[in-house]
């Protein structure tokens, strides 16, 4: 074995392989074309006399010797950026890193706008990459360090089974970035409503909820919301009459269709002007969630990552909304 061949670009191509498994995507990650990765594959495979990754179908699999070999190679690269990150100074002017955010298309379009507008003043040759991925992944993407920070909701009156699947170690740095519940949302002058004389920023009674057709932001097409079972108890039940993955296709329905759908405050309140859309308050009080910032202990104290979550947590600072009658819009 000839470790006179081996340098680091070589680990960190590696390392970057065994997470996107697409040679492509691991050129991405590490800023290199893709005949450069296959380039720095082919030299790995040689120096260490496997092939590494073979191709199973459309993806690339690990060999045997590449899974033993990616915790210890991915733990020593950790260090050596720990260890210079530790001791070096993040100037925005002339950083040039790229910043990857886990969360879902709430906060893509309640975050990622106005985020980008306050870094790229300050910070003109920093990218940030907002990914789509479920909550219960964000603790197993930190560890992997495939994302540099997640923002993620997490339920503290009535915890969802969702939530219970996000069990955070110690090894798991976080901050509260806001508190938020949901409120029904419909367009404007909606016939039902007025008929009932319910007005903008009211509670919708039960019977009047149910009696109009609703869309259920549900990532697996469940058409089982965290009120279903609330009304159950009270011997009623709503129509589900669409399921969509993301939050803004879910107010966008809301909008061409006339039917009421349940989302985040904060949310409803970003998008509703646009879209000709009043908000209400469910029947009844919603679980409150905190939206939380995660991050893994070993960048706590970079300066780069905090840096990061301090503006983060200033874009996200619009003041405490609450529940009470009628809602403050």
């Amino acid at each position: 074995m000839n470790f006179a061949a081996l340098d680091l670009n070589l680990l960190r191509v590696f390392d970057a392989m065994t997470i996107e498994l697409n040679t492509t995507r691991t050129g991405e990650r590490v800023g290199l074309s893709q005949p450069a990765v296959s380039s720095a594959l082919g030299r790995l495979r040689q120096i260490l006399g496997d092939e590494l990754f073979v191709r199973e179908g459309n993806r690339m699999v690990p060999t045997e010797r590449a899974l033993a070999l990616r915790e210890p190679v991915r733990q020593a690269l950790r260090q050596m950026e720990d260890a210079l990150a530790a001791v070096a100074c993040f100037d925005p002017a002339s950083a040039t890193q790229t910043f990857r955010i886990s969360g879902s298309d709430y906060f893509s379009i309640l975050l990622m706008p106005r985020l980008a507008a306050a870094v790229l003043a300050d910070a003109p040759g920093v990218t940030l990459q907002m990914l789509d991925h479920p909550s219960a992944e964000a603790v197993r993407l930190l560890g992997e360090g495939a994302i540099d920070l997640a923002v993620v909701p997490v339920e503290t009156t009535r915890p969802t089974i969702v939530d219970a699947r996000l069990e955070v170690p110690d090894w798991v740095c976080s901050r509260k970035l806001l508190e938020s519940f949901v409120v029904s949302m419909v367009p404007k002058h909606h016939p039902v409503l007025e008929k009932a004389g319910i007005k903008p920023g009211h509670r919708i009674p039960a019977e009047v909820f149910c009696e109009i057709p609703q869309v259920l932001m549900s990532m697996d097409g469940s058409k089982v919301g965290t009120i279903d079972p609330v009304l159950a108890e009270r011997g009623l039940q709503r129509r589900i009459a669409l399921t969509v993955p993301h939050f803004q296709a879910q107010a966008l329905a809301i909008a061409e269709s006339g039917l009421l759908g349940n989302l985040p405050v904060h949310f409803a309140k970003a998008v509703a002007p646009a879209l000709g859309l009043e908000l209400y308050l469910p029947p009844y009080d919603p679980p409150v969630t905190d939206v939380v910032l995660f991050w893994h202990r070993r960048v706590d104290a970079h300066a780069a990552n905090a840096w990061l979550r301090d503006h983060i947590a200033k874009t996200l600072d619009s003041g405490p909304v609450t529940m009470t009658v009628p809602l403050t819009i």
